[in-house]
This record gives structure tokens, C-alpha cells and sequence, in this order.
């Protein structure tokens, strides 16, 4: 699972213990729900391509827009240099290489806002103290607990392993944005809910009318 600086303390590692860097990346509006609604353990964008790059271990804030929302803390685990467009061409344009962080914190279920800040680049240098106040503003993690979570599907099929087959198709092919998730905390199976793009959904059409 996902390493968290904050493990033990409560409190996130101050961007200057960890050399004094730190970074915020503004994630493109058409990758927020890819990251919301399934867990990814890194992030992976275009480095930016001026005189100053993160190094490996720099902390990072990740930002939406639109309204202005923190949505994850991570850090970086592989730092952008430069590549060719087609590495066979040695006159080919020099394009930055990939950024990847590594999530430490997530909040896309809930982002905190943040009324007037404005991000002029996609990957934007952070003062330390800066990167800090980003990182108290989500508090302390919230409690990890055990849940339980299915998905039930009716298929129609010839054979056990067939229907097994259909189902892991129907899983691929429509995916959170369609299906209903049944989650409800381990041991408490009466106080089940149903999720349908990452939010409490009523699946009961009696209720609906």
C-alpha cells in the first residue's frame, strides 16, 4: 500500500527536512475522476521543462482548478529529464520525460479548498512553509478501518467459469462510472451502501418515487 509521511507523528514531514524543495502540480480537470474513483498508487504527468526540475524524494501538493481544491499530498519518486520525441532521431525536438509522485495523502473525496490560489504552470515551484501550511490544512488521517466490498452481477452463462469470465468483462467494460459498489464496514453489514461514481447512490427505484 501507499507509504504515508505522516505515519506515527500525525504530522507530515516539513518540506525542508527533506531537502528543501517542494512542488505544487495542477492535475489536467480530465484525470481527476481517473484518480478519484480508483486508486492509484502514483502519478504520472509531463516534468516541466524550465531550469528547475524536483528531485527524487521533494515534497508535492496536487492541486485542481476550478475552484482551486487540494486533493493529495505525495512526493516525487522519479524525476523528470529530458527525452526525444523520437529517440531514433538525434535531431528530433527535446521534450521534458515524465513526473511521477508518489501519493502520501489523498483527499478527492474530500479536496480542501483553497480561495485564491492561483497556479500559473502546470508543476510550480513551493516555498517550504508554503508546501507545510497545504499539507496542516488536511489535518491528521483519519482512522483506517476494515470494509467490506462487493459487486453483484446476474450473468447468464453456460458454465461456472464462463459467467466468472462475463463478469470480469461487464467489471472492465463499464467500471465504477456504471456500476453499483456495495461497501459497509466490516461487521456491520446492515449499514451497507451502494456507490456509483464514487458517491452514495439509491438503488432502491420504490424509494425514488
Amino acid at each position: 500500500m501507499t507509504d504515508t509521511d505522516h505515519r506515527g507523528t500525525g504530522r507530515h514531514r516539513a518540506a525542508d527536512d527533506l531537502g528543501g524543495a517542494a512542488w505544487a502540480v495542477l492535475l489536467p480537470a480530465d484525470r481527476y475522476d481517473a484518480e478519484r474513483l480508483v486508486h492509484h498508487d502514483t502519478l504520472e504527468l509531463t516534468g516541466p521543462d524550465g531550469p528547475a526540475r524536483p528531485r527524487p524524494g521533494d515534497p508535492v501538493a496536487v492541486l485542481v482548478d476550478e475552484p482551486p481544491r487540494l486533493v493529495a499530498l505525495g512526493r516525487v519518486a522519479g524525476a523528470p529529464g529530458q527525452r526525444r520525441e523520437d529517440p531514433e532521431d538525434p535531431q528530433s525536438e527535446v521534450t521534458p520525460a515524465s513526473l511521477v509522485v508518489s501519493y502520501t495523502r489523498r483527499a478527492f473525496d474530500e479536496p480542501v479548498p483553497l480561495p485564491g490560489v492561483v497556479l500559473d504552470a502546470p508543476v510550480s515551484a513551493l516555498a517550504p512553509g508554503a508546501w507545510q501550511d497545504l499539507a496542516d490544512r488536511l489535518g491528521p488521517p483519519p482512522e483506517r478501518r476494515t470494509w467490506l466490498v462487493s459487486l453483484d452481477l446476474p450473468i447468464e452463462a453456460a458454465t461456472a467459469a464462463e459467467a466468472v469470465g462475463l463478469f470480469w468483462s461487464y467489471v472492465q467494460e463499464l467500471g465504477p462510472r456504471e456500476l453499483p459498489a456495495y461497501v459497509s464496514p466490516s461487521g456491520d453489514e446492515l449499514a451497507m451502501q451502494a456507490f456509483v461514481l464514487g458517491a452514495e447512490a439509491n438503488q432502491d427505484p420504490e424509494e425514488d418515487d
